[in-house]
């Protein structure tokens, strides 16, 4: 037979409201309990009934994702994540990707209002937030991942990209490279921004500048980080230390490198940032200033619950320390 509700009670040793409130993410529930729940319903197969949860509490048990690109590894990553935790949670996920056009922003924002989500958490990026107000003045709950809106009054969840960018510069100057170079994302993500103006000001504090040809702006495509890499790396005081604002630029820059006859890192050593699936299968494996994807996915359906719930809590940044890995991509200058 089929568990019931009844069932995942007894067996939690807690009241059948108890269970309902888990499920529909309310009350004062300590987060450890609330896990302790969850893994029961899990063992014993327990599915809520969608229709009747809607209708009880006018919900849909489901929430969007907007995201620049589904198929870069970071955001499919992202995808995994909040969908096995929205999946935990009881919630079906609905994933939108933006190419970070504003224009399929503001469909997309139309398209989630339609199928009255209860939420929606917002990994792309735009150049002002106006265009996600429309979520707001639907009375949706939303949080941003991997980016940082502060006029949409949001809960965020976000690494620290300033920091970020330090790292990466340190690391670089420490071994001794003083000729850098940057491959950064478009002036619509605000975290690649951070993470060059982090490192730029590091390396200043170092008594290195960057040329301003030294700092290419690039789309979110491996074709476009090998063509950038490549003229940069045949101007005049070519550099030796390559720092890429995401994982899909550094794979370009590594065939770049290669084709003009140079080697990694004997030649130039490249830091890249978010440390996806391909860091660590390049040949050789990048060195990354990572960010915890799984943990970010996950706080971000935890925040968009909890809103969800009733409670005028203020709105939550929560900003996660990057971690430098060390990797074979980076060496001493010699």
């Amino acid at each position: 037979m089929k568990a019931t509700i009844y069932d995942v009670a007894r067996e939690a040793g807690v009241s059948i409201a108890t269970v309902s409130h888990v499920i529909n993410g309310k009350g004062k529930i300590s987060r450890q309990r609330r896990e302790e729940i969850l893994n029961i319903m899990k063992r014993l197969n327990y599915r809520p009934n969608a229709i009747a949860s809607a209708l009880a509490s006018k919900r849909t048990y489901t929430l969007g994702l907007l995201v620049p690109d589904i198929s870069n590894p970071f955001f499919a990553e992202i995808a995994r994540a909040v969908e096995d935790r929205g999946h935990q949670l009881g919630y079906s996920v609905i994933i939108c990707s933006t190419d970070n056009n504003e224009e399929k922003v503001k469909r997309y924002v139309s398209l989630l209002k339609q199928k009255q989500v209860d939420g929606v958490i917002i990994g792309t990026g735009v150049s002002h937030g106006e265009l996600l107000k429309p979520l707001q003045e639907h009375s949706l709950a939303i949080t941003l991942i991997a980016r940082d809106h502060p006029e949409l009054g949001a809960s965020c969840v976000r690494v620290h990209d300033l920091d970020g960018g330090r790292l990466a510069a340190e690391h670089l100057l420490r071994l001794g490279h003083r000729r850098l170079a940057v491959l950064a994302e478009n002036e619509r993500v605000t975290s690649s921004g951070e993470r060059v103006r982090g490192f730029v000001e590091t390396a200043a504090s170092f008594g290195v500048e960057l040329p301003p040809d030294h700092i290419a702006v690039c789309d979110h495509k491996i074709e476009d980080g090998y063509r950038r890499a490549k003229a940069m790396l045949q101007l005049a005081g070519q550099p030796t230390g390559l720092f890429c604002c995401n994982d899909l630029l550094a794979i370009g820059a590594l065939q770049a490198i290669r084709e003009l006859g140079l080697r990694v890192p004997e030649d130039c050593s490249v830091v890249s940032f978010d440390d996806t699936i391909l860091a660590r299968v390049t040949d050789p494996p990048l060195t990354v200033i990572a960010q915890p994807i799984e943990e970010m996915g996950r706080l971000a359906v935890d925040l968009v619950v909890q809103d969800l719930s009733g409670q005028d809590d203020p709105a939550r940044r929560m900003v996660l320390p990057p971690e430098l890995v060390v990797r074979g991509s980076t060496a001493r200058l010699l």
